[in-house]
């Protein structure tokens, strides 16, 4: 009878901090290794057969190396989530040590949660996403510090001028200056700033394009079916995508709590209680279905970008069913809670909420096209 041996991983940059759980035996730690291919493959030889052997380790910022590079090796890694790992509330000492060890007796008695691991062209379109989200957000930034900027000093711009615009641009260039030096070197580095975030996301959504395009083709597929949803178009699918990965591991309710738009829950006895959202979920999820979900405020339509979308794409007749019954479902809903006094801010948490459902059921049904496998009830 082959005798597990379960490993426990404590990851830093430089570091990992090892443990062991043999099946009925005890907890020891063997020290810390560098985090270093070599040193990985040397720990690996010395615990015995690679097939015998069930690792694990925290999600954070070192990714999946680790899980590649033991994967490589034959050994079978699971990458857990740090926030479901069990907690004793007296516990007041933390060390590396200590949560290798905790890794490795709780990966012994099943307590954990594996997290699912992107395949490369997953993780590479996650990568360029949240590139492009960051990017927009230095942007935003940039707008406030030059509009601030010249708030402060008294320059404000023409009636009817838009802001940001290229007129807009074009007048702080040509009209804004000041007498002062220093003023005007600070005027000209908050423009510069402006002007090289806005290059900076051409770039990015030019190569978020070209990303879409070379992906594998079930992925492809997938990010053109949920384009058929008012509100979500190719960078909201791609994020969605990019973020949930296969949504076949999912059941819709799961999928709805792994965003963080379910109710917060406090039961107990014969009370029951239930707050805001959890938040607990992908938050870069939650923020693309929410901001999608607004859409739905209007009366069901199809025309314009919608349109022209599912014509260019090609989609079946199903999918776009589906869409079509999803602009009048949200649409009802949305007016109803708002019409029982709900504010708009939770009317469309819940409207993005349903938006969750739908996005599932289309996604399910094409990755069903290219993997046979059972779709959960």
């Amino acid at each position: 009878m082959t005798k597990l041996c379960f490993v426990g991983l404590d990851v830093h940059a430089e570091t990992i901090a090892v443990a062991v759980a043999e099946p009925g035996g005890e907890v020891r730690s063997l020290g810390t290794i560098p985090n270093r291919l070599e040193s990985i493959r040397k720990m690996i030889s010395k615990l015995g057969p690679a097939k015998d052997l069930r690792t694990c380790y925290e999600a954070g910022p070192t990714g999946y190396v680790l899980y590649w590079q033991l994967t490589q090796f034959g050994v079978e890694c699971q990458v857990v989530a740090p926030t479901l790992v069990p907690v004793k509330a007296g516990d007041r000492v933390k060390t590396d040590r200590r949560d290798a060890e905790k890794l490795a007796r709780c990966h012994r008695a099943g307590d954990l949660t594996a997290v699912w691991v992107p395949d490369e062209a997953h993780e590479a379109l996650r990568d360029l996403v949240r590139a492009r989200e960051a990017a927009k957000k230095d942007q935003l930034r940039a707008r406030h510090r030059l509009s601030k900027f010249l708030l402060r000093h008294g320059s404000r711009q023409p009636e009817g001028m838009k802001a940001w615009s290229g007129k807009y641009m074009e007048w702080v260039k040509s009209q804004v200056h000041f007498e002062q030096p220093a003023l005007e070197a600070a005027l000209q580095d908050y423009f510069h700033e402006v002007e090289h975030v806005a290059a900076r996301i051409k770039r990015l959504e030019s190569s978020l394009d070209d990303a879409v395009n070379a992906a594998p083709k079930p992925m492809r597929a997938v990010i053109e079916a949920l384009q058929s949803l008012r509100g979500v178009a190719q960078l909201t699918a791609a994020t969605i995508v990019s973020e949930i990965g296969s949504f076949s591991r999912f059941e819709p309710r799961k999928l709805m709590g792994y965003s963080g738009l379910v109710a917060s829950e406090h039961s107990s006895g014969g009370k029951l209680k239930r707050g805001g959202i959890t938040k607990t979920g992908n938050a870069h999820l939650r923020r693309v279905i929410v901001e999608a979900a607004w859409a739905y405020q209007r009366r069901p339509w199809l025309g314009g970008y919608l349109l022209r979308r599912q014509r260019d794409l090609q989609l079946s007749e199903e999918v776009k069913q589906i869409a079509w019954k999803a602009q009048y479902r949200l649409h009802k809903r949305y007016l109803k809670l708002t019409s029982s006094g709900k504010n708009k801010n939770q009317t469309v948490t819940a409207v993005g909420r349903e938006l969750l459902g739908f996005i599932w059921d289309i996604a399910v049904r094409t990755e069903r096209q290219f993997v046979s496998q059972p779709v959960p009830a």
